[in-house]
Formats: structure tokens, C-alpha cells, sequence
């Protein structure tokens, strides 16, 4: 436990940012997910499900809660899956 006063400060903002970053990458997860299941059951929005998780990954990686490239494998996948 943090004895000083900024390092106090410094772990409370830690454990927000954490926090943030948790919520940004489960709704990531989630978008990509609900693509998944659209395609599975061949829904009318999945074009619309796509941009958004494309969306989602793109903001991840800016705030590099995932590598560029990772995103850009994400992306790569999620529009394979579309044409197939």
C-alpha cells in the first residue's frame, strides 16, 4: 500500500484506466461476438455488425489495448468470414 501521497493518487488512477481499458476490450469482444453469431445464423445486419466491430477494433488498437497487427488479423478474419 502506498505510502506517499502522489503514489496514492498514481494508484487510483492506475485502477481507473484499468478499469476503462477492461470495459473497452470486453465491448470489443462482445461486437465481434455478436458478428460471430450473425453469421452463423445468416442475420440481415451483419454487414452493420461488421463495421462496428471493425469500429471497436480500431479503437482498441489506437489506445494499444491490442497490437496493430493483432487488429489488423482481427479485421482480416472477421471479413474472410464474411465472404465465406
Amino acid at each position: 500500500m502506498p505510502n506517499i501521497k502522489s503514489a496514492k493518487k498514481r494508484a487510483a488512477l492506475s485502477k481507473e484506466k484499468q478499469l476503462v481499458n477492461a470495459a473497452i476490450k470486453s465491448s470489443m469482444r462482445n461486437k465481434i461476438l455478436a458478428f460471430r453469431n450473425a453469421i452463423s445464423s445468416n442475420a440481415e445486419n451483419k454487414n452493420e455488425l461488421l463495421v462496428s466491430a471493425i469500429s471497436s477494433i480500431d479503437k482498441a488498437a489506437k489506445k494499444n489495448l491490442i497490437h496493430k497487427k493483432n487488429a489488423d488479423r482481427k479485421k482480416s478474419r472477421l471479413e474472410k468470414s464474411l465472404k465465406a
